[in-house]
């Protein structure tokens, strides 16, 4: 498999992940237009996507998942409180879409991939991360969760690399300019992970996986450095057996210019 993360943050969030005959996309947070313009800059072909799954309908993750997926003529999954607004609006048009619902824990196929739902933490009516495998090569996704369960352990163990959110230093959350509110929100159980806690479940993985992208970094609370080094810290004696990467919209590199690759 061959992952590539093609937007990673508040902006708009989307991962193309690509096998021997076929791909999908994990969210469709950006315009058609720029998602095609980010495949195409970093070698994925928008040909070989046969569905699009969805983690939850907060805008940077769907906002461009109507037209994308048209484009594309591919079925969108995710689970009933995912998709229930979307299933509620009347198909218009001449492609309308298609959607199918998942269910935690109980796997289904989009083309040779075979994808498990689990659930995460956040304030989204049904969100999820995914368990994504190709034979014996596998990934697990779990972004936009305020804290991880023994339960997303459990996925993210049994997976050859994963893709974790690493959303804020908390020190720079704390003095930074977002209002108290938000920072409530941000640290709570339903919120965002924090590089702290990303650490942790980091260190609690070990040597289990071969590949961490730590991802959905904020551009306000959080720099790659800081979030590289506090993952670093988490591999402990680990650190030069596991490759840790950061996704992010900042910094001099684009986000997809390094895929993950078995």
């Amino acid at each position: 498999m061959r992952c590539i993360t093609l937007a990673s943050g508040s902006r708009g969030n989307c991962t193309y992940i690509e096998g021997s005959a076929g791909a999908i996309l994990i969210d469709a947070g950006h315009s058609v237009r720029e998602t095609f313009r980010r495949m195409h800059e970093a070698g994925a072909d928008p040909e070989l996507v046969a569905g699009i799954v969805v983690t939850h309908e907060h805008s940077d993750h769907v906002k461009g998942l109507g037209p994308l997926a048209r484009r594309l003529g591919v079925p969108v999954f995710g689970t009933g409180g995912t998709l229930s607004s979307f299933i509620s609006t009347p198909p218009t048009g001449k492609n309308p879409l298609r959607f199918s619902v998942c269910r935690y824990g109980e796997p289904f196929g989009v083309g040779e991939f075979s994808i498990e739902a689990f659930p995460i933490s956040h304030d989204a009516r049904e969100p999820c991360g995914y368990y994504i495998s190709i034979s014996h090569e596998h990934i697990g996704y779990c972004t936009d969760t305020g804290t991880v369960t023994d339960q997303m352990m459990e996925y993210l163990s049994r997976s050859d690399a994963i893709v974790l959110e690493s959303n804020h230093c908390p020190e720079m959350l704390k003095n930074g300019p977002y209002p108290e509110m938000l920072k409530r929100r941000i640290r709570s159980r339903h919120g965002h992970l924090s590089n702290t806690d990303a650490a942790k479940c980091i260190t609690a993985l070990g040597e289990d996986v071969f590949h961490i992208r730590l991802a959905h970094l904020s551009e306000i609370n959080n720099t790659p450095d800081t979030a590289l080094k506090s993952g670093r810290t988490g591999l402990g004696l680990f650190r030069d057996r596991v490759k840790l990467t950061v996704a992010s919209e900042v910094g001099p590199n684009p986000c997809w210019s390094e895929a993950i690759r078995f």
